[in-house]
């Protein structure tokens, strides 16, 4: 079993992406370093009503600077994650982790990274490892309810990426299974999260 840790970790930074999705980068002692692609922390509130945390998935891991990035979505008020919206630059939450199995790449195979909604995230740090060890070819799908995507920019990026929204606004209209059909896409692998 993978090693995990509790610790309190300082806010770096935190941005609103739009339409209640927001960025949060935090300051961590060890989680960085034993993260992987595809993990997830457990975020708690400082309300002591709340007694279950927030599991909330890696975007983005810095293992250089001991940072991770949280892109997640406020998921109504008085919860936990409208406590984490409001966190500033020092400010000092308490997580744990890395937790979950995270991705294991099969190297030479053509890969689909698919995410849907808040699954969208954690895609981006699989996208930018695969990039890293050049280890296979790969396009991304991602599918959103409607114009409010949110990390597309740098997906792009990284790879060929395809969208599909619910409503038709931004690129293929339906899920991204409609996505990959319109476009005639093919892989060998599917990575998915959503």
């Amino acid at each position: 079993m993978a090693e995990k840790f509790e610790e309190i970790a300082v806010v770096v930074d935190q941005s609103s992406l739009g339409n209640g999705i927001y960025d949060l980068t935090i300051k961590t002692e060890n989680i960085a370093k034993a993260a992987k692609a595809g993990q997830f922390v457990s975020v708690y509130s400082n309300d002591k009503s709340k007694l279950l945390p927030r599991p909330i998935s890696l975007c983005g891991i810095d293992r250089d600077e001991d940072t991770i990035r949280l892109v997640y979505r406020v998921t109504g008020e008085n919860t936990g994650t409208e406590e984490f919206s409001k966190l500033v630059m020092g400010d000092k939450i308490r997580i744990l982790g890395p937790l979950g199995n995270g991705f294991t790449v099969e190297p030479g195979k053509k890969a689909f990274l698919i995410g849907g909604g808040i699954g969208v995230p954690p895609m981006l740090q699989l996208a930018k490892d695969i990039n890293a060890g050049i280890v296979c070819d790969m396009n991304i799908i991602m599918g959103y309810r409607d114009e409010n995507t949110f990390l597309l920019d740098e997906f792009k990026e990284q790879a060929e990426s395809f969208v599909a929204t619910e409503d038709g606004s931004v690129g293929t209209k339906g899920n991204v299974i409609d996505a990959i059909k319109a476009n005639a896409l093919e892989a060998d692998v599917i990575y998915a999260c959503g």
